[in-house]
């Protein structure tokens, strides 16, 4: 039988200490993220009925006149617009969504309606930070640091957040929801509806991600791919918007601080006689930087500010 184009990796030998299945996972993930960046999990955690919830909820609510959704539109001293909001006319991708920071976060706005719908992204953005806690556990393995260390690295949760997202229907002449890019956090986990449309790069082609239902895709960023000297690849992809009809979906960023310094670890560079391939920098500074890409879209894609921008050029 072919390998699948993209790896699905069962996580319940995590949490239940099976040793054998917890290798054979591993290998799967290092494996995936030395060449691109991307996997899928099953028995993640997460209720596969409280993903559903989630997506039929936010088609309610993205359904509503303008009038209704700008209702929650976002505070003015966020980080983030948090709330509702679309992209700037200008923008190449076409979509509007709904961010939100962890429960309990002052620069929150959700929605009055539909009724339910703010208990369900609170419960769904609890359950994934959940997810991406055993990620990233399972990547500090894969990646052989010290028990714990990113952990310890990356232990404030206040800067995660997630997006609830509707892209509008492909029209004749064009079909890009949002453009090919890197994210810029640590690592992302993602979840769709049956249309479809989230694509990554491998091997100079795009493969389309066919998940099945409950189906969590997990995609490592830029901070991984720096602290670890390229060792594991921020995933390249992109959502094309398929023909006649919208594509829901939610998107989970567990982030890093944004005081936090990035740098290639030790453990990648001088301890095995490797020199960095990136400068250092706080995060927040890049964070604004790739923010700037999306409020004064740049004209041509070469002038978009990637994590290539810290590259140590030989």
């Amino acid at each position: 039988m072919a390998e699948p184009l993209i790896p699905t990796v069962d996580l319940s030998p995590f949490t239940k200490n099976d040793e054998d299945g917890k290798k054979k996972a591993m290998e799967v993930i290092t494996k995936a993220c030395s060449e691109y960046g991307f996997f899928q999990i099953v028995n993640h955690g997460v209720p596969i009925n409280l993903l559903q919830r989630a997506l039929e909820l936010s088609k309610v609510f993205f359904e509503y006149p303008s009038d209704e959704k700008l209702k929650s539109s976002p505070a003015s001293n966020a980080p983030l617009p948090a709330g509702y909001n679309t992209q700037p006319q200008q923008s190449p991708d076409k979509n509007e969504y709904l961010l939100m920071f962890p429960p309990g976060s002052t620069f929150n706005v959700f929605p009055q309606n539909p009724p339910d719908f703010k208990r369900v992204l609170e419960d769904v953005f609890s359950k994934l930070t959940e997810t991406g806690l055993l990620v990233e556990t399972i990547v500090n393995q894969c990646l052989g640091l010290p028990p714990n260390f990113l952990k310890e690295y990356n232990h404030d949760r206040s800067w995660d957040f997630m997006v609830a997202l509707r892209y509008f229907p492909a029209t004749e002449s064009e079909n890009n929801g949002l453009t090919e890019h890197e994210d810029s956090n640590c690592i992302s986990l993602v979840f769709q509806d049956e249309a479809g449309g989230l694509e990554v790069r491998k091997d100079g082609e795009w493969i389309p991600v066919i998940t099945a239902k409950g189906t969590l895709v997990v995609n490592i960023s830029d901070v991984i791919q720096v602290l670890s000297n390229n060792k594991f690849k921020s995933a390249t992809h992109r959502v094309v918007r398929p023909k006649g009809r919208s594509r829901y979906s939610f998107a989970f960023f567990y982030n890093l601080q944004g005081d936090k310094w990035v740098e290639p670890l030790p453990h990648f560079t001088k301890d095995i006689g490797e020199s960095p391939k990136y400068r250092g920098f706080q995060y927040s500074e890049y964070l604004q930087l790739r923010l700037r890409n999306k409020t004064h879209p740049p004209t041509t894609p070469e002038d978009e500010i990637r994590i290539t921008h810290y590259n140590i050029t030989s």
